[in-house]
């Protein structure tokens, strides 16, 4: 049976990978359990996926509750119906940015903001066109770029430069040749909040070169160290750029994927043009819980900091008593580890295939995010601190088996 060639070079992708492991993991504890096994194997604790166990505010549930039951929420919802939402995403950049957007020519719903990320380059890119990317990246910056028929173009980042992204070390004649630049700060997958500085030299690049600047930006509120940089703070967006918001991890909404784009006029309808014969959107009853998180709940962000604050110092210290050594993460949700001495070896893949079966606890493996990451791994601090705490203990155990 013909699969196209796209498909082989996306992969079977990092998370796939990973969900295929903690399956066969959750039905070996399962069987030897159903088989009477004293020394069962511990339970999953699953620190993969940045899918927080915090609560979603209480009144984008009631909003959703109480819209489902109307009937326009069960149909189909196309652009014009979006409307509310977009108002109250433009008032919530007026609040957070103090920048005026227009939401009928400047905001986009989307369904997740990965959603958004992946189909933007179908939107500005041919076939063989450039496109400079982070390393390591999320998975779906790549993705979009490999389903354009792109050519990226990756930026090592170092841990020793602060995952700063080098632009002095991209020739001119390769600037000239860019379509399309992605960056995410704060970053997934290094835990670094990053600085507006980056963002305004990306974007000033972005207008000397004619090159479309995306910036993927769900993590804007969960900076725990420092201010969380943001394209539409910089005076260029509106000539190159684009930017994409979730309230997926602010709201803890990751499961209803709710997201938007707020960005120049013709890339908003480039990307509107690509979301119509791909899907509608989400329905009228989910967009009622979005504008209600954005509006009634403005502070739910600000109490998730403290919350991942605590969970931040108390992992550190936690893996570090193990003889883990954590470079200290300066936005919210993770841990981005480097392979301890006694694991080198392994890469990164390998040794958390071996942790997940000698311990029960699943990270992800770094080279899902690029070559760049290979060498590491990311932790997600999605389970309560005392989970936590005893999760290090397992992996502290585990390690200590490899030396002997």
């Amino acid at each position: 049976m013909p699969i196209s060639e796209r498909v082989a070079r996306l992969g079977s992708g990092v998370f796939a990978r990973n969900d295929q492991r903690k399956s066969e993991y959750r039905l070996h504890c399962t069987g030897l359990s159903a088989a009477g096994h004293g020394n069962s194997p511990a339970p999953l604790l699953d620190l993969s996926l940045g899918s927080t166990d915090l609560p979603p505010p209480p009144q984008a549930l009631a909003a959703i509750a109480a819209a489902l039951t109307r009937p326009d929420s069960a149909s189909y919802c196309l652009h014009a119906s979006t409307r509310p939402f977009r108002e109250a995403a433009a008032a919530w950049a007026r609040r957070r940015f103090d920048v005026a957007v227009d939401p009928d020519t400047e905001v986009l719903l989307l369904v997740g903001s990965q959603e958004g990320t992946a189909h933007l380059p179908l939107a500005v890119l041919n076939p063989g066109d450039r496109a400079l990317l982070l390393d390591p990246y999320y998975p779906s910056h790549r993705g979009g770029l490999e389903l354009a028929g792109a050519r990226p173009l990756l930026l090592p980042l170092e841990a020793e430069q602060g995952w700063r992204p080098p632009f002095e070390g991209v020739p001119s004649t390769q600037w000239e040749q860019l379509k399309l630049m992605v960056l995410g700060y704060p970053h997934n997958p290094t835990a670094t909040t990053g600085e507006q500085a980056w963002l305004e030299e990306a974007a000033a690049r972005a207008v000397q070169h004619g090159i479309v600047f995306a910036h993927d930006n769900p993590y804007v509120d969960l900076a725990l160290e420092g201010e969380a940089p943001a394209l539409l703070r910089s005076p260029h967006w509106r000539q190159c750029g684009i930017e994409f918001f979730s309230l997926s991890k602010s709201w803890c909404l990751g499961g209803f994927r709710l997201a938007f784009a707020i960005g120049a006029a013709p890339l908003i309808a480039a990307l509107r043009q690509v979301k119509g014969v791909v899907d509608f959107n989400q329905s009228l009853a989910l967009q009622a819980g979005a504008i209600a998180a954005l509006e009634l709940a403005p502070h739910w962000p600000q109490q998730l900091r403290a919350t991942y604050r605590e969970r931040r110092d108390r992992m550190t210290a936690a893996l570090e008593a193990q003889g883990w050594r954590v470079r200290r993460p300066s936005m919210a949700l993770y841990l981005w580890l480097e392979l301890p001495p006694v694991a080198n070896a392994m890469g990164s893949e390998a040794f958390c295939a071996a942790l997940l079966k000698g311990s029960g606890v699943a990270l992800t493996p770094g080279n899902g995010f690029g070559d760049g990451g290979e060498g590491w791994v990311r932790l997600a601090l999605v389970h309560p601190a005392a989970e936590l705490d005893a999760g290090a203990v397992r992996i502290g155990n585990w390690l200590r088996s490899l030396s002997g």
